[in-house]
């Protein structure tokens, strides 16, 4: 499987959402950390 920012976003959505279900205290973290991994990527510094 091919790993692009198409199919990584949606993957990296469902596991924080399973995340925020099972430790809901941890929400503010949780998307923080989404937010940067985000931005990092789509600025290009993962390739």
């Amino acid at each position: 499987m091919n790993l692009s920012l198409t199919t990584l976003s949606p993957v990296t959505a469902l596991i924080f959402g399973v995340l925020i279900l099972l430790f809901p205290r941890f929400l503010n973290y949780l998307i923080a950390g989404y937010l940067i991994i985000t931005a990092l990527i789509g600025l290009g510094v993962f390739n």
